[in-house]
């Protein structure tokens, strides 16, 4: 099958490009190939994030939409302040640009063609165009097509838009990539008694956990690993729990963190890693290798049951890893078992983050130069998104590229994922400090017991405290 090609003249373009600061166009959708009808339209526009409407007529306009907002087929009316009707002509130097009527929405968000009031596309299923001007918008029918309402052509495309300004600040250097493996290497957990920071990677079959821990521990190594098993399937690849050391080089020594893969989540409560299984590891009771069942959790006669935990057995930091690519097909029952993760993880006082795996899969600017990847106004959404969604503050969102196709090493590639590693071990010192802070304030909370005993074991060298 032939590729799919913009109908768009080199002109044409670069005066659609005009109206945006720094963007790339994605065809997404072409209406002579994939059908002029609502359901051929949603099914490739449908969460796409940004998109542009691009009509075509026999009377040479090109005219259109923009939405800052997702298509979701919810049936409601919504209001996009950054929403704006456009036409092209040949008679104009410039195109014209309307926004819409202060008060009103920009779209309905409907099951039929995409529907911006005073302009209806594929209106009845149809290669054509209902104008009704002053309806969200208001224009000259002359000016915005010619009075000529049969289409064409119909094409969608995403508008990958980079700020002018990143929304982050980062240092790509080799002097940067150093200086983050150097602080990593030198970390010392704040409570004497714990050996190494434990991170728990969480998230939905397929998000990149495994790959995350084989790319840090690439990174570190020097060279291309693959001691996590990986893989695509509907089901978890990860059968098992393990907690993964890192070392520094082929014979080096290993770092002050251990980094604790999962089987992945599935939406279905009877399926995948379960929430009762998710607050044994929190507490250290888990043992390395235990073989999940998705069928029941772990028990206290269970094999892998550990009955007498440390503070070194409990997990200090967790990291949420989700595909930035499908952040808008998180299903309300996968959200749902994440805020109940967060829930429990709240309560024992376990500081959150949350990794965005898979960026330059969902943006081909990021893809092109990963150092656009805080310039990138779509992961910028996508990072917002999940923040909302999941109740964590966006400075815990971290986008972060696995290697997956690779055979050699980035060094940008490895600043982000360093990038991660630090932050992980800021937020495990976080959960230290609060058990400190708990002891010396005589709290009888369960995650000061493990503290107390700890400090005291460290103090008078009791062996068998627990």
């Amino acid at each position: 099958m032939s590729a799919v090609t913009s109908s768009l003249s080199k002109r044409q373009e670069n005066d659609l490009l005009s109206l945006f600061s720094h963007a790339r166009l994605h065809l997404l959708y072409k209406a002579s190939i994939h059908g002029f009808t609502a359901a051929a339209f949603h099914g490739r526009c449908d969460l796409q994030g940004p998109t542009i409407i691009v009509a075509y007529n026999a009377a040479g306009f090109v005219f259109g939409a923009y939405t800052s907002k997702d298509y979701t087929q919810s049936g409601q009316a919504v209001i996009d302040g950054a929403a704006f009707l456009y036409s092209i002509s040949a008679e104009r130097n410039k195109p014209l640009r309307v926004g819409s009527i202060s008060g009103k929405h920009a779209f309905t968000d409907g099951g039929p063609g995409p529907n911006f009031g005073a302009l209806v596309f594929l209106h009845e299923d149809k290669p054509a165009v209902q104008s009704n001007p002053g309806d969200c918008f208001n224009f000259q029918e002359a000016e915005m097509h010619g009075n000529d309402l049969a289409l064409t052509e119909f094409e969608v495309y995403r508008v990958e838009d980079l700020l002018e300004k990143p929304w982050r600040n980062i240092q790509w250097t080799s002097e940067r990539k150093q200086q983050l493996m150097t602080s990593i290497q030198n970390y010392l957990p704040e409570i004497k008694a714990v050996n190494q920071a434990r991170v728990l990677l969480v998230g939905p079959v397929g998000a990149g956990k495994s790959s995350f821990f084989n790319s840090i521990n690439s990174a570190f190594r020097g060279n291309m690993t693959c001691q996590a098993i990986t893989g695509t399937a509907r089901t978890s690849v990860t059968t098992q729990y393990r907690a993964y050391t890192i070392k520094t080089g082929r014979r080096g020594g290993t770092l002050p963190l251990i980094l604790c893969d999962t089987m992945g989540l599935e939406e279905n409560a009877d399926s995948g890693l379960n929430v009762d299984d998710i607050v044994s590891i929190f507490k250290g009771h888990m043992k390395d290798r235990y073989q999940f069942s998705s069928c029941s959790s772990i028990l206290e006669d269970s094999p892998g049951y550990q009955k007498h935990v440390t503070l070194n057995d409990t997990i200090h930091c967790m990291a949420y890893v989700i595909d930035t690519c499908k952040v808008s097909l998180l299903s309300q029952k996968m959200l749902d078992k994440l805020t109940a993760i967060r829930k429990r993880a709240n309560q024992l006082g376990i500081p959150q983050i949350l990794l965005m795996t898979k960026v330059d899969e969902a943006c081909p600017l990021v893809a092109k130069d990963l150092k656009n990847v805080y310039r990138s106004v779509y992961i910028q959404e996508k990072a917002r998104q999940l923040s909302d969604s999941l109740g964590i503050p966006l400075s815990y969102v971290l986008p972060v590229k696995n290697y997956s196709e690779e055979l050699e090493l980035d060094q940008n590639t490895d600043i982000l994922l360093f990038m991660v590693l630090e932050q992980m071990l800021n937020y495990a010192d976080s959960y230290f400090e609060n058990q400190i802070t708990d002891d010396q304030d005589g709290s009888n909370g369960p995650d000061c017991a493990w503290a107390e005993e700890e400090l005291l074991k460290s103090q008078y060298n009791v062996v068998g405290w627990l």
